[in-house]
């Protein structure tokens, strides 16, 4: 598998599942995605999944589906909690294959 990337179980990512991976200087760490049934708009689409020390699975973060203020697109984001973790889902380089979503990291948010 890619680094920073998910392999989704198809291109309708909204309620498919998926495996992937992230690695930065300070983590590396190989995630699980599952579709979350919520009528909440604020909901996320997806639970994050990581692999703690001893190799269970914990909740680590979400995946949000958002919309472009100016062009109406729909796309998604990424957090992970503990790591401040900030990233937007999108076509991995040289792919057709949209199942396949690039983890592109943004830094975090300024406090207001």
């Amino acid at each position: 598998m890619t680094t920073n990337c998910i392999k989704f179980t198809s291109a309708d990512i909204e309620t498919a599942k998926g495996v992937g991976s992230i690695s930065t200087l300070t983590f590396d760490l190989d995630i699980t995605v599952e579709p979350v049934a919520s009528t909440n708009p604020m909901a996320p689409t997806h639970r994050v999944l990581g692999r703690s020390p001893r190799g269970k699975l914990v909740e680590c973060g979400g995946i949000w589906k958002k919309q472009n203020k100016e062009t109406g697109a729909d796309y998604y984001t990424l957090t992970i909690r503990d790591h401040g973790f900030n990233a937007n889902l999108g076509k991995a380089a040289n792919q057709d294959d949209l199942s396949l979503q690039a983890i592109i990291p943004w830094g975090p948010k300024d406090a207001a």
